[in-house]
Order: structure tokens, then C-alpha cells, then sequence
């Protein structure tokens, strides 16, 4: 028995369990530190959607993601952007934003309000979308500009486009716009869907990845016990 248990074998397996177990701790911790972190943020999102709602007057650049807002103002339907290739619900269509003139201030704000399904018949031709005139009130959000897809040559500029960048745009329209973005949250309204998925900072997939890495550890020590010390000391001496 003092042999086998000195035996290079045995010293290496036991070393590569000890560090598989070890290493896979460590990830599993990792991520129970990433799902700690993340549900401070979902908390941190909770409580700003249950403030109340900024007016247009209180809407400042750096404002908190997702706090409610309440706007009034002016549609600025010349600057109007169809962002392709987005979906909702499974199928593909357009983001379109369009800028707000801001009731009694200069500054407007970009606001994502809603999303249209494309015309596949006439790729180039832009969804039938209704922009009122005069003063409009819109409910929402403030949130992040749309997530950057692959940027294909040329559909940086125009009406249809595949990106935003929100200074770049702001310089292209030539007015002071807010370096914050607001995502509309009406009822679906002029030929627009507005069925935007929840916030969500991913909490439950970091629990998942964790019980996974723990479970491996766990694996790794049952199947080092068995082979390495059942199977070979315990058995054979009950045998015997």
C-alpha cells in the first residue's frame, strides 16, 4: 500500500484533481462575485423606475438609466432614422428615432420611439410611420442608445442606417442635442409596436454559470475519491 501511495501516478492525479478543483472554486466564486454586482444593479434599476417621473425641464445629460420621464415638445420629423436589421418579438424591422424640441428649452433629445416592420418588397423604402405635428407628450424611459450592429460601407449617413452615434448625430443635425437617449413607452401608436423588452442585468445566468463550475468541482472530487482511494485502497482490502 506504501508503495501505490508513492507511486508518481497517484501524486500527479492527486495534483491535477486538487487543481481542478481548485481553479474551478474559484470560477464558481467569480461568478457569484458577477451575480452579486449585477443584482446591485437590478436593484439600483428597480428603485429609479419607481421614482417619479422627470419632466422635460429636469432632463439633464449624465441622468440615471431608466428613471421614468414625462416630455413634452415638438417632433422634429426631418431628422427621422430608421435603424435596419432590429427586432422585436422575432421579427426584423426598424428602431426609428426621431429628435424631441424640448418644451421652453433649446436642447433636444433623441427618442427611440418604437419599432415598424420593414417593407421586403421595397428594402429602401421606409416604413409608413406617423409623426404628429404641433406639441406632442410622450411617456418613457431614459436608456442607452440602441446597441451597435455590424456597420456595413454606407449605412452610416441617410434615413435608412445600421448604427447611431449620438454625438456624431448630434453634429449632423446641427443642434444642441442631450447626450442621454429616452425609449418611448406609450401604447403602440402611429404605426409603431412599442413591446420593449424589460430591463434585465443578466442576475440569474451569473447563479447558473456558479452552480455549473460547483458542480464540476464536486464532480472532480467524486470521481478522484472513487478511482483514487476507494478503488484502490478500500475495496481491494475488503477483498482481501
Amino acid at each position: 500500500m506504501r508503495s501505490a501511495f508513492l507511486g508518481w501516478r497517484f501524486w500527479l492525479l492527486s495534483a491535477g484533481a486538487l487543481m481542478g478543483v481548485t481553479v474551478t472554486c474559484a470560477l464558481g466564486a467569480w461568478q457569484l462575485s458577477r451575480a452579486n454586482f449585477k443584482a446591485a444593479l437590478q436593484a439600483e434599476v428597480t428603485a429609479q423606475r419607481q421614482l417619479p417621473p422627470l419632466d422635460g425641464s429636469a432632463l439633464r445629460a449624465g441622468a440615471p438609466l431608466h428613471r421614468q420621464v414625462m416630455l413634452r415638445g415638438t417632433w422634429l420629423a426631418s431628422h427621422t432614422v430608421f435603424l435596419e436589421n432590429r427586432q422585436m418579438n422575432g421579427k426584423p424591422g426598424f428602431f426609428i428615432l426621431t429628435p424631441l424640441q424640448l418644451e421652453g428649452r433649446p436642447e433636444v433629445v433623441l427618442v427611440q420611439r418604437g419599432w415598424a416592420l420593414r417593407n421586403f418588397v421595397d428594402r429602401s423604402a421606409p416604413p409608413a410611420v406617423q409623426t404628429p405635428a404641433g406639441r406632442v407628450t410622450l411617456q418613457g424611459r431614459i436608456a442607452p442608445p440602441p446597441s451597435k450592429l455590424y456597420d456595413f460601407a454606407g449605412t452610416s449617413a441617410g434615413t435608412i442606417r445600421q448604427n447611431l452615434d449620438l454625438a456624431q448625430f448630434g453634429a449632423e443635425i446641427r443642434l444642441p442635442l442631450l447626450d442621454v437617449t429616452v425609449l418611448q413607452t406609450d401604447e403602440a401608436s402611429e404605426g409603431l409596436l412599442r413591446q420593449w423588452p424589460e430591463p434585465s442585468t443578466g442576475v440569474d445566468k451569473h447563479y447558473g454559470y456558479a452552480f455549473q463550475w460547483f458542480g464540476l468541482a464536486g464532480l472532480i472530487a467524486l470521481l478522484y475519491v472513487w478511482f483514487q482511494i476507494v478503488r484502490r485502497f478500500i475495496l481491494p482490502s475488503r477483498v482481501a
